[in-house]
């Protein structure tokens, strides 16, 4: 509920003053409910679009330039944060537009939709969307990482943070290289998330481990950096000025090459005298946050007798900060537009009232998109560099999933003016919708 709330009024902020909300708790005997893939703000995101896009349809208004006229904006602080932590610290919201708009060829196909008649009909859409990074400053944000040099100059990490399929280990091992000066290739992560012996993290939740448990790799990562600058300059105390690390060597101030990594190392396990089994470990207590941006925009064709909606176009452009690993960022955002999809258009629990039993228990009942209901996904990144981030970087992991679904409502309102506040839109919903209105 909190998610939903808080991402209506950052959105557009301009109007918290008119948002008033009501929760209730209620027993049931149905399923029990878990965490879901953006933790409500899909929910929250759908409310204050169907709003948006209402309110634009209904005045005539274009609905991109009423949306960035209340959107949130650079310097914006939530004031019912603690110690006012939560701020729009920079912004790709209008490049994302910017690019969505083209790409989707919004004031063409606006013209060539406005006076279409007849049973099949086309519309574009859009949505926006916010998304802020990890739980705090409401929960404890922690995590810890250790990093230590190998026998043969190659390092071994060791996350809390879990490897659930998108890509951390990966990330991770890019962070710590970048941290300590060597190559990406050069990082062994163990992947093996023991809480005897791997030290702590909170979990894979909230889109927060590249911007969490990465900000411990980093520090891990510095840390280690200077022990073996520290341990070259014990062993070589002739060589000139501050040492350097690169090019998996040890450097002076003048640029001549003290040692090769891989033979300090055999010196840091294996010295008789001065050997240092050299470690670093960082622990991080994150009370700040960043919030991502973006937004979708997609052009559909609606057959209203079928009650079928079909995606001829769909992009996905987003400001995650600066991303850290392009590839995994896009499969990401591709992965979060096929959910939304289905949560768009088909996915939908049906629950025996008398019984709490569900009805439609497996795949064949339970409607996700298949790849033959999934269009071309285009995915896109606006690069900013939020200062909060260890590396600049902000939330993706849940961020896709937000703004298709409204982007899709939308346009279905723009092909024939009805408007649907029920996800999914199923084809009975959509007849029962086009009927009501006369159009069948």
């Amino acid at each position: 509920m909190l998610n939903s709330v808080n991402s209506f009024r950052w959105l557009y902020h301009t109007c918290e003053d008119a948002v008033r909300c009501e929760a209730w708790t209620i027993f049931t005997n149905g399923p029990h409910t878990g965490a879901m893939r953006a933790y409500g703000v899909p929910e929250g995101i759908w409310t204050a679009e169907c709003l948006m896009g209402d309110i634009a349809h209904d005045m005539g208004w274009d609905g991109v330039e009423f949306r960035l006229k209340n959107a949130i904006v650079p310097g914006y602080i939530d004031e019912f944060s603690p110690g006012n932590t939560i701020m729009y610290r920079t912004d790709g919201l209008r490049a994302c537009v910017e690019r969505g708009r083209e790409y989707i060829q919004w004031d063409k196909k606006k013209k060539e939709y406005a006076n279409e008649t007849g049973p099949i009909r086309h519309g574009v859409g859009v949505a926006f969307f916010v998304y802020k990074t990890a739980v705090a400053p409401f929960a404890l944000e922690t995590a810890t990482c250790q990093v230590t040099l190998n026998q043969d100059g190659s390092f071994q990490l060791q996350m809390g943070a879990t490897e659930i399929g998108q890509g951390a280990d990966t990330v991770f091992c890019q962070m710590a290289a970048e941290a300590i000066g060597v190559d990406t290739e050069d990082i062994h992560i163990v992947s093996f998330q023991d809480t005897d012996v791997t030290p702590y993290d909170a979990g894979a939740y909230a889109s927060r481990q590249t911007f969490v448990s990465g900000t411990a790799c980093k520090q891990a990562g510095q840390k280690l950096r200077q022990k073996i600058l520290d341990f070259a300059k014990g062993l070589y105390p002739d060589s000139q000025g501050q040492l350097d690390l690169h090019d998996h060597a040890i450097f002076d101030e003048a640029g001549n090459q003290v040692c090769t990594l891989a033979s300090l190392a055999l010196e840091a396990y294996y010295n008789v005298h001065q050997n240092d089994q050299l470690s670093a470990r960082a622990t991080v207590n994150i009370h700040f946050n960043a919030i991502a941006t973006g937004c979708t925009f997609c052009d559909v064709t609606v057959d209203m007798p079928l009650a079928k909606v079909t995606i001829n176009k769909i992009i996905s452009v987003q400001d995650n900060g600066q991303t850290i690993n392009p590839k995994l960022v896009q499969q990401q955002i591709h992965g979060g537009m096929a959910q939304s999809i289905g949560f768009a258009l088909s996915e939908e629990v049906l629950v025996d009232p008398k019984t709490g039993r569900v009805r439609n228990p497996t795949l064949l009942d339970y409607k996700i998109p298949t790849m033959m209901d999934v269009p071309d996904l285009e995915a896109e990144n606006v690069q900013t560099y939020d200062p909060m981030g260890p590396y600049g970087n902000k939330a993706v992991g849940e961020t896709p999933i937000i703004s298709p679904a409204p982007a899709i409502r939308d346009a279905i309102l723009d092909a024939t003016g009805v408007k649907f506040y029920t996800m999914p839109m199923t084809p009975q919903r959509l007849f029962e919708g086009f009927k009501k209105e006369g159009l069948i």
